[in-house]
């Protein structure tokens, strides 16, 4: 979205539509060039970011870190394979020899997803439409009804910046999807998990745009002054905050539960924005900082099968990395409050 804004405010000041198409296409072919030079997708911001501590970086691929695996005989449940950062998480665990129970938010959806896929892995469908109680209760019991020890739990699907307040079940839509709902799915799942099984959230760096008291407890409803961005910065803070109790307090012995920021990527789940910024996003995004979908996957991949991370509980990674997030995120106390907002929550559901 900030690349959106920029790029808008660069071509607005440009005094006719032929400069501002003139820039619209360098910077498209500076994002062919770049392919070309390096063989890969690559942006402008990429060249200038190195690998960190853990040998990966912004650039690094899901290929790159789960290189030399071999998964086979492990069970991974991940959220939201119908598109984007989903499908691919799916690919390369298959790829890699995983049992992959591939959830979408219908059946069909799922099978569409594996039938995209290949690899030695296997992949089982499952319906799990995060906005439903009801479907998220009938995933927890098909998976149970499957009876494969989990792994992991990677808990990728989201939505994205709801253009206007929408409520679900009394909660604001992108809190009670992105948050409550996998609350409700992981929740139900943790005595499925093997004795060093991992859950992965999905946050983003977007946890620090949320409103200024970090999470509404009281308004839960998103009565007191509905925006966008705040709304999706508090959904994603409160997953981020599910993460770091679940890792720290709830889970025992090698069990473990991190967060994670993909990074900024061309994915559906931008699909409430304006067109003007999804135009945007699309035309000069991936030449400026954009990450590629493979990119965008490889931290949640990183975090819930590499050796490595195999003892962290209750981080933040970002681009493969540890990384610090905001205040509100390292707030234990507000933590253990989402835990028990959530769960007084879903038990009236």
């Amino acid at each position: 979205m900030i690349v959106a804004l920029a790029a808008s405010l660069v071509l607005a000041g440009l005094p006719t539509a032929a400069m501002r198409l003139t820039l619209v296409l360098a910077l498209a072919s500076a994002v062919v060039l770049l392919t070309l030079t390096h063989g890969a997708p690559v942006s402008l911001y990429g060249l200038t970011q190195g690998v960190g501590p853990s040998g990966f970086g912004y650039n690094s691929t899901a290929e790159d870190v789960t290189a030399g695996m071999n998964l086979a005989g492990r069970t991974y449940l991940v959220t939201g394979c119908g598109s984007g950062l989903g499908t691919e998480t799916l690919r390369v665990l298959r790829l890699r020899g995983a049992r992959v129970l591939a959830s979408a938010r219908s059946l069909a959806s799922a099978q569409a997803a594996i039938a995209a896929t290949q690899g030695p892995g296997e992949a089982i469908p499952v319906a799990c439409e995060l906005a439903e109680p009801a479907s998220v209760r009938a995933a927890v019991a098909e998976v149970k009804r499957l009876g494969f020890p989990l792994d992991g739990i990677i808990a990728n699907a989201g939505i994205m910046a709801l253009p206007k307040r929408q409520l679900k079940h009394g909660v604001e839509e992108q809190l009670f999807t992105n948050h409550v709902g996998h609350f409700l799915l992981v929740t139900g799942l943790l005595g499925q998990l093997t004795p060093a099984g991992r859950v992965t959230m999905l946050s983003s760096a977007a946890h620090k745009g949320t409103y200024p008291e970090g999470v509404r407890l009281d308004d839960w409803a998103a009565e007191r002054g509905y925006t966008a961005w705040g709304a999706y910065g508090q959904s994603k803070l409160c997953n981020l905050l599910f993460a770091r109790h679940l890792g720290r307090v709830v889970l025992q012995g090698a069990q473990t539960a991190n967060a994670v920021h993909p990074g900024v990527i061309a994915t559906n789940l931008g699909r409430h924005m304006p067109n003007f910024a999804t135009t945007l996003m699309s035309a000069v995004g991936p030449a400026l900082v954009l990450k590629t979908i493979p990119q965008g996957a490889a931290t949640q991949l990183y975090v819930a099968t590499h050796d490595e991370t195999a003892s962290a509980r209750g981080l933040y990674f970002s681009d493969n990395n540890i990384t610090r997030p905001s205040r509100f995120g390292e707030d234990d106390a507000l933590a253990a409050a989402v835990w028990k907002r959530t769960e007084e929550l879903v038990a009236t559901l």
